[in-house]
């Protein structure tokens, strides 16, 4: 039996998070990983804790966007916000390529790589921030 990569069993995991999600116009996951090849953080797109989700009350809507939701990345990062964990070098995995708000939230955090599965509504400034600021973004097929 050949060993699964590393990127595939990440992207794997990504997929299960991405189970967890309560709004059903995405779901989507995202998984942060560190130089050691351990996660540090998961999130999937959904409410705010506490909160009634989009699968029992429905979507919040405006501009074409559910508003209620916070994304996979964001919640990612905002657990390792809220516990005190670093996720300066972390290389993040998610099932669709990061919003332009995410994009700009992973980078921010000093995210180094970002691996994603689905080319879902790939803003064109999102590519140009990761470029500019040097960090790899690549497409996984699994």
């Amino acid at each position: 039996m050949t060993r699964m990569s590393w990127n595939k069993y990440f992207m794997e995991i990504c997929k299960m998070v991405a189970q967890r999600s309560t709004c059903d116009r995405a779901f989507v996951g995202c998984v942060l990983v560190n130089k050691d090849n351990r996660i540090v953080s998961t999130g999937y797109n959904g409410s705010l804790a506490g909160n009634p989700s989009c699968d029992e009350i429905g979507h919040t809507m405006r501009d074409g966007h559910c508003i209620a939701t916070i994304h996979a990345e964001m919640n990612a990062l905002l657990y390792c916000a809220k516990e005190g964990i670093s996720v300066k070098g972390t290389k993040a995995y998610v099932t669709h390529f990061p919003c332009l708000n995410c994009t700009k939230s992973l980078i921010q955090a000093g995210i180094s790589e970002i691996y994603y599965l689905n080319a879902y509504r790939v803003d064109e400034y999102a590519v140009e921030l990761l470029e500019k600021n040097g960090i790899p973004f690549t497409k996984i097929d699994c």
